[in-house]
C-alpha cells in the first residue's frame, strides 16, 4: 500500500483528462536536470511535452501509477496516458520528438538499436553524478508565464 497523504489516483488521472501530451518528470533540485528541461523547452517549440518535478504531488502520483515509490527520484520519466518510460528509454523517446537540431530526432530513431544495458549504463553514470553540477533550492520557475501551459501544476 502506498503511504501518501493525498489522492494520488485522482491526481494521476487528472493529469491527462484535458491534455494528453506526455509529461516529462525531472529532478527539480538538480541543476543538470533543470538544464535538460530548459534544453527541451528550447527544442520543443510546438509543445509536444509538458513537465513536472519528481518531487511534486503530480510527479509522485505519476510515479506511483507507474509502479514506483513516490520518493524515487533516480531517473527521468516520460509518462504518457497509458505508459511510463524510464532512464534511456525516456531520453530516446524525448529526443525523437524534439526539433531545432536534426541530430536529436536521429538519436531518438537509432537509440533503440543500442542495447538497453549500454544506454542505461551511460545514463546511470550521468544520473549518479548529476549533483556534481549543483543543486537548486527550488524547481524552475516560469515568471513570465511563457511556458505556463507546459508545466503541470499540483492544482489541477
Amino acid at each position: 500500500m502506498t503511504n501518501v497523504d493525498f489522492d494520488w489516483q485522482g491526481i494521476a488521472k487528472g493529469v491527462f483528462e484535458k491534455d494528453d501530451r506526455p509529461v516529462i518528470l525531472f529532478d527539480g533540485i538538480c541543476n543538470l536536470c533543470n538544464g535538460g528541461v530548459n534544453f527541451a523547452l528550447d527544442h520543443d517549440s510546438i509543445g509536444n511535452f509538458r513537465f513536472a518535478s519528481l518531487q511534486s504531488k503530480v510527479g509522485q502520483s505519476l510515479l506511483i501509477r507507474a509502479g514506483k515509490k513516490p520518493d524515487d527520484i533516480s531517473s527521468i520519466v516520460l509518462v504518457t496516458p497509458s505508459e511510463a518510460y524510464f532512464k534511456s528509454d525516456a531520453v530516446i523517446r524525448i529526443a525523437a520528438k524534439l526539433q531545432g537540431n536534426p541530430l536529436l530526432p536521429f538519436m531518438g530513431t537509432i537509440g533503440p538499436f543500442v542495447p538497453r544495458f549500454v544506454r542505461n549504463s551511460v545514463y546511470d553514470f550521468v544520473a549518479n553524478n548529476r549533483y556534481r553540477f549543483g543543486e537548486a533550492d527550488q524547481c524552475r520557475m516560469d515568471f513570465d508565464n511563457e511556458y505556463g501551459s507546459r508545466f503541470v501544476s499540483d492544482e489541477l
